[in-house]
C-alpha cells in the first residue's frame, strides 16, 4: 500500500480508535530522518504517519531559497516512491502552520492536492494542520472552517489546535500555565462550527497540558483524563459516542501511565520529534567523538575517509532513529497492527 489513499487513512484512524491505539506521527527534515521512520514503522509491523513542519520544509527547500512548499512536496513525492519498498501503510501530514504562514504553505499545499484530485488522483498529502492556538478561539474557528471545506473537497483530513500547547515549536510558543487545558465550552464550539464529520472529518489537538520539547519530571503537570471530558460534554449535546479524534501534542518525555490514559481517552495520533532528533544526533555525537583524528585532519594528516563518509555515520544516525520509532509503536500500542 505504501501512501495510504483517503479511505485507507480513514480507515486507519478508526482502527485506531475503535482499538484504543496510537500512530506515531514522526516529524523528519530529509530523506534520510524519512527512511529510519518508515524502516521504524516495518519494523514494529504498524502503520504510521510522517509529517513535516514549516521549518522542516523550509530546510528542506534548501538554504538558498528556504521554500516551504517546494521543500514539502519534494519529500512527499519522494515519499511515495521509496514508501512502496515497505510493508507498511503511511499518512503524510503537515504539522504546525500557524496565520502568517498559511498563505506560504497549507494554502498552496491544498491547492496542490485540489489539482491532483481534479485530474482522477489522490491529494499529495493525507492531512493538514492548522495551529491556531495563537489567535482567539472564534478566528481560530473562522480560518478552520474555510480551511475544512477545502480540505474536505480535496480529500483531506484537517487537523486543528484550538487552544494552546505550551513550549516552543517552529516559532509558535505559549508559557507554561494554566491555560493549557481546552475546557468543554471550548469543544462545544469547535462542534457548533466545524460539525462532528458531516462538514469534513478533522482531528482534534486539545489541550491537556501538553508542552513542546523535554522538561524534567515535575516541570509539566499533564491531566490525559480531561479528554474524556471534553467527549463526554460534546457527546451528551449531540448524542454522539466519543465524537472526537484526538491528537496528543508535546508528547516528548510522557509517563507509560499518561500515554496508556490518553489513548483510553481517545487519542489516535502522537507527534514525536524532539525524542526522535535525538536518537537520530545520539550516534552521530559517538562517532565524531570516537573518531575526531579520522573526521579531521588534524595536525596535517589526511583523516580517514571512511570515517567521515556521510554514510558511515548516517547509517548508525538511521538505525537510532529507527529503533525510537519501533519504541513508539510500542508505548501507542500500535505494533502489530498494521493493515494487511
Amino acid at each position: 500500500m505504501a501512501i495510504a489513499t483517503p479511505e485507507v487513512y480513514n480507515e486507519m484512524l478508526d482502527r485506531a480508535k475503535a482499538g484504543k491505539f496510537a500512530y506515531p506521527a514522526i516529524n523528519v527534515t530529509s530523506s534520510q530522518t524519512l527512511h529510519a521512520a518508515l524502516r521504524g514503522f516495518a519494523e514494529a509491523e504498524s502503520d504510521g504517519i510522517i509529517q513535516i513542519s514549516t521549518g522542516g520544509a523550509e530546510f528542506l527547500g534548501g538554504q538558498h531559497s528556504k521554500d516551504m512548499v517546494t521543500g514539502a512536496v519534494a519529500l512527499a513525492e519522494f515519499a511515495h516512491i521509496v514508501a512502496k519498498k515497505y510493508d507498511i501503510t503511511v499518512a503524510l501530514h503537515t504539522d504546525h502552520c500557524p496565520k502568517d504562514k498559511l498563505d506560504g504553505y497549507v494554502r498552496p499545499l491544498l491547492a496542490v492536492s485540489e489539482e491532483r484530485v481534479a485530474r482522477g488522483e489522490n491529494p499529495l498529502f493525507q492531512s493538514h494542520m492548522w495551529d491556531g492556538s495563537a489567535e482567539t478561539l472564534a478566528d481560530n474557528l473562522s480560518i478552520a472552517q474555510e480551511l475544512l471545506e477545502r480540505a474536505r473537497a480535496a480529500k483531506i483530513i484537517l487537523e486543528v489546535e484550538i487552544t494552546p500547547t505550551g513550549g516552543e515549536e517552529d516559532g509558535v510558543s505559549h508559557e507554561i500555565n494554566d491555560s493549557l487545558y481546552t475546557t468543554v465550552d471550548d469543544a462545544i464550539r469547535t462542534a457548533e462550527a466545524l460539525g462532528l464529520g458531516e462538514k469534513g472529518r478533522y482531528l482534534l489537538a486539545a489541550s491537556f497540558g501538553n508542552v513542546h520539547g523535554v522538561y524534567k519530571p515535575g516541570n509539566v503537570v499533564l491531566r490525559p483524563e480531561l479528554l474524556k471530558d471534553l467527549n463526554e460534554g460534546v457527546g451528551a449535546k449531540y448524542g454522539k459516542t466519543a465524537p472526537f479524534d484526538f491528537v496528543f501534542h508535546g508528547g516528548s518525555g510522557s509517563t507509560a501511565e499518561e500515554i496508556a490514559t490518553a489513548l483510553d481517552n481517545g487519542v489516535v495520533k502522537m507527534n514525536i520529534d524532539t525524542d526522535t532528533q535525538y536518537a537520530f544526533t545520539r550516534p552521530v555525537a559517538a562517532h565524531m567523538f570516537q573518531n575526531y583524528d579520522g573526521v579531521l585532519k588534524v595536525d596535517g594528516e589526511v583523516g580517514n575517509k571512511k570515517t567521515y563518509d556521510p554514510r558511515t555515520w548516517g547509517k548508525l544516525a538511521e538505525a537510532s532513529m529507527a529503533a525510537r520509532v519501533t519504541e513508539a509503536c510500542s508505548h501507542l500500542r500500535s505494533t502489530g497492527t498494521k493493515i494487511k
